[in-house]
């Protein structure tokens, strides 16, 4: 379980004076250091007060270097909330009863595309529950078509659909599907186990076929895990971060775990941290990663404005390069609900788009609007120029 630390700096710089100078030193030193250990990337997600300043302070001026300070919009379409798998912690789990089901039409999924390139977004994200049928796949592919011959070729497509098998993954390649997100949630087994229901559908190595698949293809390809679930640990969380380094992940999109009351997991709300918490542990999250892969996409997720309102834009400023816009048609946005207070439900496109872009100048940052904005860390990883380290 998580526990808080000892000490830190008490906002006055006064503590014990040379053990604050020894501390900062060794702080300074890790955040310098290209290749992090995993005691290195440990004592990072711990750190508070004026080292945590300085961790950001480093993560920003790597991001800046590697992938410079644009912040690439992704138009997300939740387009179905009708999910096939029961995960403990997640509000649209299958047994869910009080869910409230839809599953948008071929139009309105068109036409949000269409909303994303009238607006500059360049890439969206379609994205829906977990369903493994053959009318599933062919549905993904004819859309993927229709986008493409609807938006002259103009979008990158991400697709966030779960967990299926190779060869439907390469017909959705083939049919204009670049991306492909597929959150790990936790690269621990054990924990994965203890976040899933026993019933044939959630394997640890099913999922992580997957991802290597999805590469193996040529997607570029995404994970992410939660962070502050119960029962989860830092040092899962540091094996989180070398986990996405050794598989040469090309984008991240990780979150706080914010419980749902309608799931198994939130029984045991009584072992989190605190919002707050959890709040700058992923901030932290976030900036060790930027310093373990500095050219990856990594997004600023929304679950962080559920606990602070200008959530997703301090995950700008201290490394991540992407965000999210909900462009699902307003009627529907509440019902894809993965967890409670989740927020923006009740703005519509126009309004989230205006307000992002002033929200992104607030904090130095520009918006990469008409621009795909591809993984770097992709594009060197297709022509052989990284590799594990």
């Amino acid at each position: 379980m998580f526990r808080r630390s000892g000490g830190g700096w008490n906002g006055s710089g006064r503590e014990n004076g040379t053990f604050i100078s020894d501390r900062m030193k060794a702080i300074q030193n890790i955040i310098k250091n290209r290749i992090l250990s995993e005691e290195d990337i440990n004592s990072l997600l711990r750190v508070s007060g004026y080292d945590q300043h300085l961790l950001f302070e480093w993560s920003a001026q790597v991001k800046k270097a590697h992938v410079g300070n644009k912040v690439y919009f992704r138009g997300l379409i939740e387009f179905s909330n009708c999910c096939a798998r029961d995960c403990l912690y997640c509000g649209i789990r299958k047994s869910n009863k009080s869910a409230q089901r839809y599953n948008l039409s071929d139009v309105e999924i068109i036409e949000a595309a269409c909303f994303a390139l009238d607006h500059q977004y360049a890439s969206i994200v379609i994205q829906s529950g977990e369903i493994c049928n053959r009318y599933f796949t062919r549905r993904i592919e004819r859309l993927l078509h229709k986008i493409h011959r609807k938006t002259n070729n103009m979008l990158r497509v991400t697709l966030s659909v779960g967990e299926h098998d190779k060869e439907t993954y390469r017909r959705w390649f083939e049919a204009g599907a670049q991306r492909y997100l597929l959150r790990i949630e936790t690269s621990n087994s054990n924990l994965y186990t203890r976040i899933h229901p026993n019933d044939g559908r959630h394997s640890f190595q099913k999922r992580l076929q997957a991802l290597l698949n999805l590469k193996d293809i040529g997607y570029q390809t995404g994970t992410g895990v939660m962070i502050g679930l119960p029962f989860q640990t830092y040092e899962d969380l540091a094996a989180d971060i070398l986990f996405m380094r050794d598989i040469n992940i090309d984008m991240v999109g990780m979150g706080p775990y914010i419980g749902h009351s309608a799931t198994p997991l939130w029984e045991h709300r009584h072992l989190l941290l605190t919002p707050d918490e959890r709040f700058d542990l992923t901030l932290r999250m976030i900036a060790v990663l930027r310093l373990v892969r500095p050219e990856i996409n990594i997004a600023a997720a929304t679950a962080l404005q559920a606990i602070d309102k200008m959530g997703r834009e301090k995950a700008l400023k201290v490394g991540a390069n992407v965000i999210m816009p909900n462009i699902t048609p307003g009627p529907y946005r509440n019902n894809y609900k993965l967890y409670d207070n989740k927020p923006c439900t009740d703005e519509n496109a126009d309004d989230c788009t205006s307000c992002l872009t002033a929200r992104i100048a607030m904090t130095g940052n520009e918006t990469g609007l008409g621009e795909w904005g591809d993984s770097a860390f992709y594009r060197l990883r297709r022509v052989g120029e990284v590799g594990n380290i």
